[in-house]
């Protein structure tokens, strides 16, 4: 008999090694087909919906809407109900909003107010609510800041004049803002024939209506007492849509505004007292107040205020909130940097000409008008007569020119970064346009520097008559420099970034501050490396999505609820700003959230507008509206990518059309998405018109992206070069660099061709600039070999907030100067 032999049931298995980064491919290959029985239930059973618990939730979920309609009908029900805002905005220049006014008054039964011109609250007793009617100009600041508040915008348009240019800038302004419900009235359809009213005039106005706003378009007549009957209760019985970076901020638009100033010396500050109804979100005596165009106050109490039903008589009653010792937001704005700390450098002395230039410009803001002294360069023995027809050099040349490396006092830096020795310029013999001087002019200029002198003369800030008319010469150099912008623009958009390398200065010169990159967006770079003074000056938050949450969470911690009409004492606040206000024009109030007067580094989202084609430039001054805010700044423009590992982002020269860009500005802080909107500002001494004759275009418009100070902005330099000869994977190339030592500085950086090979340079070849390079792959003729340069740039701390008041008192004040000059 044979041998009995059986299968073991002890054979060790051994088990296998758990990959964690197991592709699909290879675990399918382990598996072969095998199914693991013993399978790990990782959720809940899903239960079988049955009819009736569908039905209890489209229940519940109906209770919760309804009550929060309830819940918004509520703050404008009743007698003590807030009124609902209604902004009036005339789109032809033959159109009156006071005359709507009228037509509301006429249609409720009231009577008419001795100003229609001026806001207004209309009871509308059928309805049981009120309206504030506010009938506007045709001044897009003003427009701008009434719809900000609004709960209904009503568009008049004209029944035989088409809506203008202004017209369409309100409405995108408006749309790109931030949009409440909106409805049309017509005016002057009584001129027209009966049989062309309805077919053709309505049709038309309505459809041109409803290509901006689909949802509303709904056109009435109101000088119809029907139709405007149907207008109010068009408007009592709509709900107001909701603005999400609105209602996060309590606001209100002014009833009443008194000033009481201070006792004793200081009589030009005082406390301002506005009366209204909060709106939006609850109101604490803790937190700052900010009115547009005139800054951020802290707020000395909150006072109730109530109408009797008998009489009208305002009562000021109880006192609803006052600010808590230790727990009111200050007026601190800026951090105080201290020299004497480590991780700070000593300010140079051009950072610090910087810095006394922004005093002056903030002391000139504030009304303190001094005779500034500036120094010309004219020949020995001339007066001060005769100095003012010596046109200064310095004066005709532009402040933002396309390159700022050639300044005076820079850091040696090599192509990795490394700090070396400074340079002196003017031992180079260097020109202020970073070109070479000859000998011969070097001493020429050398001997005639003791012939001229600096006489200080002085700029009393008024442009004079001479100024303000240009001749012919005038125009034909404006007219070179905005070719010379065109140019520039049309070849940053087709070669972005390549420039030609100069012979004079030496390339390791003029590109110094430059470093090479082996991947932009995986290369390492310090965000806190060589950082400016300003940024010692901003606030940075140590992880800002905590603090953001936070801050939204504690919205509603404010002990006056919105709905209630009370009256808020602001202190401290300068007599510029009464002086400012005007019965007709719409007086806003917002409150601040909490570290949203502090200044730190914002980066705004913007898409240029097709309508306007001018150049847009970076570092060119703006005046940016963001959200309730309203400043003047320069912009660093950079594109709109998620960025690598190292969070390096390219600097772009100039706004193009067609893509968004990132704008990057020194501005206070401001949580969560809020509608930004850029225009032009016109240059110093000519005051920045809004009135429909002259309205700025709106260059572009965007949100708020993120506060982020360790965003990189790099600049980028393309320096190219032209095979001479290629053999191979060897080339010779010409015309990168004109001297071997700059071929040994820029060694270790790495070459690419437009074509797509990747090489280095291997050694130089003769005294004029040709080098060796090898490269991944033959190279041919009529490629072109490219050396990438990259260098962080920072904002310039120019941000001061937006005056139109000023600007209208100076130009009138100007045209009351030459009035009187006339005269004598």
């Amino acid at each position: 008999m044979g041998e009995f032999s059986h299968r073991s049931g002890l054979k060790q298995q051994n088990k296998g090694f758990k990959s964690r980064h197991a592709t699909k491919g290879q675990v399918k290959a382990k598996t072969k087909g095998k199914v693991d029985v013993q399978t790990s239930v990782k959720h809940k059973h899903n239960a079988v919906s049955h009819k009736v618990d569908r039905k209890n939730a489209a229940k519940v979920a109906q209770l919760k809407k309804r009550a929060d309609l309830v819940q918004s009908n509520r703050l404008f029900n009743g007698s003590t109900g807030a009124p609902k805002i209604l902004a009036i905005v005339p789109l032809c220049p033959d159109v009156d909003a006071s005359l709507l006014v009228r037509d509301f008054y006429a249609a409720a039964g009231e009577p008419v107010p001795y100003a229609c011109d001026q806001p207004s609250v209309l009871a509308v007793e059928r309805f049981k609510q009120k309206l504030h009617l506010v009938p506007l100009r045709r001044n897009l600041l003003e427009i701008l800041d009434a719809v900000k508040v609004a709960d209904f915008v009503l568009f008049v348009v004209s029944a035989e004049v088409e809506v203008d240019t202004f017209g369409d800038l309100v409405l995108t302004t408006i749309k790109a803002q931030g949009v409440p419900l909106t409805f049309s009235a017509v005016q002057h359809l009584e001129r027209i024939s009966t049989k062309k009213q309805q077919d053709a005039v309505r049709k038309s106005l309505t459809a041109y209506m409803e290509d901006h706003f689909p949802q509303d378009a709904k056109l009435f007549h109101t000088a119809v007492e029907a139709e405007g009957l149907a207008a109010l209760r068009h408007v009592t019985q709509q709900r107001p849509k909701p603005i999400v970076w609105r209602d996060r901020h309590a606001y209100m638009l002014a009833e009443d505004v008194a000033f009481v100033p201070n006792e004793g010396a200081d009589a030009d500050v005082g406390a301002l007292h506005v009366k209204g109804y909060v709106r939006g979100n609850n109101l604490s005596a803790n937190r700052l107040v900010h009115i547009p165009g005139h800054g951020d106050y802290q707020m000395k109490a909150i006072l109730s205020s109530t109408a009797h039903a008998a009489g009208g008589m305002e009562v000021e009653e109880e006192v609803l909130d006052a600010p808590i010792a230790g727990q009111q937001e200050t007026l601190v704005f800026e951090n105080e940097p201290d020299p004497m700390e480590g991780e700070q450098t000593w300010p140079t002395e051009e950072e610090l000409k910087e810095a006394e230039e922004r005093v002056q410009r903030l002391g000139a803001l504030g009304g303190q008008s001094e005779l500034k002294k500036k120094a010309k360069r004219v020949p020995k023995g001339t007066s001060a007569y005769q100095a003012a027809w010596i046109v200064d050099e310095a004066d005709e040349e532009d402040e933002e020119e396309e390159d700022e490396e050639d300044e005076t006092d820079v850091t040696m830096m090599d192509a990795d970064g490394v700090a070396g020795g400074s340079v002196d310029w003017n031992t180079m013999g260097l020109g202020h346009n970073g070109g070479a001087d000859g000998a011969g002019e070097g001493e020429e200029e050398a001997d005639s520097e003791e012939e001229y002198e600096d006489l200080a003369e002085e700029d009393d800030g008024k442009e004079s008559e001479f100024d303000a008319e240009y001749d012919a010469d005038d125009e034909a150099k404006q007219y070179r420099e905005f070719l010379q912008r065109q140019d520039e623009e049309r070849d940053d958009l087709e070669f972005p970034d390549e420039v030609n390398t100069p012979k004079e200065p030496a390339a390791r010169v003029r590109f110094q501050r430059y470093r090479g990159l082996k991947s932009f967006r995986t290369s390492p770079w310090d965000p806190y490396e060589n950082l400016p003074v300003d940024y010692s000056r901003i606030f940075q938050f140590q992880n800002f999505k905590r603090t953001r949450r936070k801050v939204l969470d504690s919205l509603e911690e404010g002990d006056v609820s919105a709905g209630a009409r009370v009256t808020i004492i602001l202190d401290n606040v300068p007599r510029s700003v009464i002086d400012a206000f005007h019965p007709s024009r719409p007086f806003v109030v917002f409150a601040l959230l909490p570290h949203e007067h502090k200044y730190s580094v914002v980066n705004f989202t913007l898409t240029r507008n097709d309508k306007d084609s001018a150049p847009v430039k970076s570092k060119q001054p703006m005046i940016i509206q963001s959200g309730f805010r309203r400043y003047v700044v320069q912009p660093l423009y950079s594109t709109n990518t998620r960025g690598g590992s190292n969070n390096v982002h390219k600097f772009e020269r100039f706004l193009q059309p067609g893509r968004s860009s990132i704008a990057t500005v020194y501005a206070p802080i401001q949580f969560g998405p809020a509608p930004v909107l850029m225009f032009r500002k016109d240059p110093d001494g000519v005051p920045t018109k809004w009135d429909a004759d002259c309205a700025q275009p709106l260059i572009a418009h965007g949100s708020v992206l993120d506060l982020d100070p360790c965003r990189i902005v790099s600049k980028r330099v393309i320096l190219t070069g032209h095979p001479f000869k290629c053999h191979k994977r060897g080339a010779v190339i010409r015309y990168m660099f004109w001297n071997p030592a700059d071929i040994d500085y820029f060694k270790p950086v790495q070459l690419v061709t437009k074509l797509g090979r990747q090489g280095h340079i291997r050694d130089t070849l003769g005294t004029h600039g040709y080098m060796k390079c090898v490269f991944d792959g033959p190279l041919k003729g009529e490629d072109t070999v490219c050396m990438y340069l990259y260098k962080r740039v920072f904002p310039k701390w120019t941000t001061v907030m937006y005056r139109a008041e000023e600007e209208e008192r100076g130009s009138a004040a100007g045209a009351h100067v030459e009035d009187v000059e006339m005269k004598l």
